[in-house]
């Protein structure tokens, strides 16, 4: 039976200063393998103990092992080439919006270079065996792991270079999903009590007016596309839902240096994807007019939850929690409240530099989200 986790969080948290420099100098070669790893581990710990004083439910690295959100992937596999066009990956998913849009959109360079598939893959490492290691080790309690959804790796494949080895996209897509099922299944036997698909393209794409009239100029059936995707999660999430584990998926629009990439409804994925998604919650960012109101809720099935992601991990200032208990009562009207959870609408640092937040906002927002959640489901 899924876990309620009534305080969740969507995973990834500010990297601290120390852990950035360390990168730095790894990148720059004035320091090992080893003294990174270090690092990483104690940066872990220190989010640990964040997250266990602040109370929250279940606990993640914070993404600290990664540059991005999605590069598990990327750094385990071989095959990739570097893009000779980096800036054509705007094509499928637009520029980033908001008062911060120019600082993300002049790092381009946050995760490396960018890179394409050039060859058949070949892993050559798990996607996140040293995460689940750790947190088995140092978790003061439930634990999350987070996986970018397969389809999100389509930022890497590209026309005239990865149709060489993969010679239709679906090809490619099956190949990363089958990738995350085998991780999702051994991370499951390392113990983990909650796994999250980091699925964007429902609403970066899908549910974007801009964005949807962008496929179908470009050719693309929105509809088909969402078929494709919803039936690669449920392939990447295959027979993850058991006795003990809770599985989710998380839909925004984009998080980098407090900047987002879409707006608009749930509604016009809702009825398909949170009827067919083989998933135990849905994460759904709530935090702004930008995702539209509740009323798409009333398509999730009542064996389901949400989590509503009702408080900014873009923005410093702390929401109202008499607001925060008025927007949960609105959202009961479609879910019924025992249905319902509450975390940050994204994670603090989905990008390695992550957002315009100090290391005490985060700490006071997720506070703020196990101080909700007490007062809502005690």
């Amino acid at each position: 039976m899924a876990s309620a986790f009534r305080a969740d969080h969507v995973g990834s948290l500010l990297r601290p200063p120390e852990l950035l420099q360390a990168r730095t100098d790894f990148a720059e070669g004035r320091t090992s393998a080893d003294q990174l790893r270090a690092a990483e581990d104690a940066a872990v710990l220190k989010a640990l103990e964040l997250q266990r004083q602040a109370g929250i439910d279940v606990y993640t690295e914070g993404e600290y092992r990664r540059a991005g959100w999605s590069t598990a992937l990327r750094d385990s596999v071989e095959g990739l080439v570097p893009d000779p066009d980096p800036q054509s990956t705007r094509r499928i998913l637009g520029r980033w919006q908001g008062p911060s849009s120019d600082l993300a959109n002049t790092a381009l360079n946050l995760f490396g270079p960018s890179m394409v598939v050039g060859a058949r893959l070949r892993q050559v490492r798990r996607l996140a065996g040293a995460e689940a290691a750790f947190l088995r080790q140092h978790a003061p309690g439930p634990w999350k792991i987070t996986m970018p959804g397969p389809m999100t790796s389509l930022l890497m494949y590209k026309a005239g270079i990865s149709d060489k080895a993969y010679p239709t996209r679906k090809e490619f897509v099956a190949e990363i999903g089958a990738m995350i099922q085998r991780e999702v299944g051994a991370l499951i036997e390392d113990g983990a009590s909650y796994i999250q698909l980091d699925s964007l393209h429902y609403v970066e794409r899908l549910a974007y007016t801009a964005m949807r009239q962008q496929m179908i100029a470009d050719g693309e059936d929105p509809e088909a596309y969402l078929d494709d995707l919803i039936a690669a999660d449920n392939a990447a999430l295959a027979g993850a839902r058991r006795e003990g584990v809770t599985v989710g998926v998380h839909m925004c629009r984009g998080n980098n240096r407090s900047a987002w990439h879409a707006e608009g409804s749930y509604e016009p994925i809702a009825e398909k994807a949170f009827g067919r998604l083989n998933v135990d919650r849905f994460l759904l960012e709530y935090d702004t007019d930008r995702a539209g109101g509740f009323e798409p809720l009333r398509f999730v099935p009542r064996n389901k939850m949400v989590v509503l992601g009702l408080i900014s991990s873009k923005l410093p200032q702390l929401e109202s929690i008499d607001q925060l208990r008025r927007r949960i009562d609105e959202a009961a009207k479609y879910v019924p409240i025992e249905n319902l959870a509450i975390s940050p609408q994204c994670g603090f640092a989905s990008t390695v530099l992550g957002n315009l937040l100090t290391w005490d906002d985060q700490r006071r927002k997720l506070e703020l989200v196990v101080e909700t959640a007490r007062k809502v489901w005690g």
